[in-house]
């Protein structure tokens, strides 16, 4: 079966984020009031599997191992079935 997930890399509360000091402050400036601004990362992952834990289970793998470094970012994974 083929299944999509969608990967949300965000940065772990407490760890600095320069981009997203650097987009509050220009959006300041243009007028905007903004409390704060976090930026995070949206990966699309397309594959194959026997069923959605299976994917689930490699997707989440592949995180562990390359996509996020566990020790400042957290993920989430949404997976569906593709059509």
């Amino acid at each position: 079966m083929q299944y999509q997930a969608e990967v949300t890399i965000e940065l772990k509360t407490g760890m600095l984020d320069p981009e997203g000091t650097t987009i509050k402050r220009a959006l300041q400036h243009l007028g905007y009031d903004t409390e704060s601004v976090k930026t995070a990362k949206m990966y699309t992952i397309e594959l194959e599997a026997d069923n959605e834990q299976s994917a689930r289970e490699n997707v989440n793998e592949m995180c562990q191992k390359l996509i996020a470094n566990p020790i400042i970012h957290n993920y989430s994974i949404s997976m569906r079935e593709k059509q």
